[in-house]
């Protein structure tokens, strides 16, 4: 399977589409954890989206040795980022063997870089009450 790549132009463009961090909840409290995607915010999941971020596609095999992870873990959250249309998962085969390949979406990128904002912002919020 031929590799699929993104211009730059539209990895570009999804970077300026992406909403300024608010710290902003359903209950008003601006520095609550809640406030955070969750969906991200699980550690193999936040892996998942990190690497496909600065890699433009790999393989099941590539994300699983990277993560250091197991077939049946990577599988299960990646289909979670994958219903969210955080990741697009392409199926097909190399010559006969089966090929998976993952990469990251633009609502992927963009909720990838609100879920770093914020952290960032909380980090600054906490530094100043120090």
């Amino acid at each position: 399977m031929a590799k699929r790549g993104t211009s730059a132009a539209v990895s570009k463009a999804s970077e300026r589409a992406a909403p300024s961090p608010t710290l902003t909840t359903v209950d008003g409290n601006e520095s609550s954890p809640l406030a955070l995607d969750r969906l991200i915010h699980e550690r193999i999941r936040l892996a998942i989206v990190s690497t496909l971020a600065v890699h433009e596609m790999l393989t099941f095999n590539e994300l699983k040795a990277l993560l250091e992870t197991t077939d049946g873990n990577l599988s299960v959250h990646a289909r979670k980022l994958e219903d969210a249309r955080y990741v697009a998962c392409v199926k097909g085969y190399d010559g006969r063997i089966p090929r998976t390949e993952y990469r990251l979406t633009a609502t992927g990128r963009q909720a990838l870089e609100r879920y770093l904002s914020h952290m960032e912002a909380l980090i600054r919020r906490v530094g100043e009450k120090g």
